[in-house]
């Protein structure tokens, strides 16, 4: 069974849709973005950057979940020499103090 279809993870220019499609079809990158382009400049008829937006959005991401990824699963997102002093308990948050100053001359 052949590789779904998605974006490429180890080979992005800009969003990894045209690697991801030349993966898919077991050619090389290069020659993929080559006839893209081509395509692109000498036809009228092929709208070249509104197929490359809707790949883009379209195409589900090639990334693993096990290879990192954003916000807390990144792998560099670890904070060990200072860990938050707020998450246990450990130090109460300070409250904040209310101002009742209308003086709007500073802007």
């Amino acid at each position: 069974m052949k590789r779904p279809l998605t974006k490429s993870s180890n080979n992005v220019v800009l969003t990894g849709s045209l690697a991801g499609i030349a993966e898919w079809i077991g050619v090389d990158p290069t020659i993929v973005r080559v006839i893209y382009v081509i395509l692109a400049i000498f036809s009228a008829g092929f709208p070249g950057f509104l197929l490359y937006i809707a790949l883009a959005v379209l195409l589900p991401s090639g990334r693993r979940n096990n290879q990192g990824g954003y916000g807390h699963q990144n792998p560099y997102n670890r904070n060990t020499r200072n860990p938050n002093p707020y998450a246990n308990g450990q130090k109460p948050r300070k409250n904040a103090e209310k101002v009742d100053d209308d003086d709007w001359s500073d802007f």
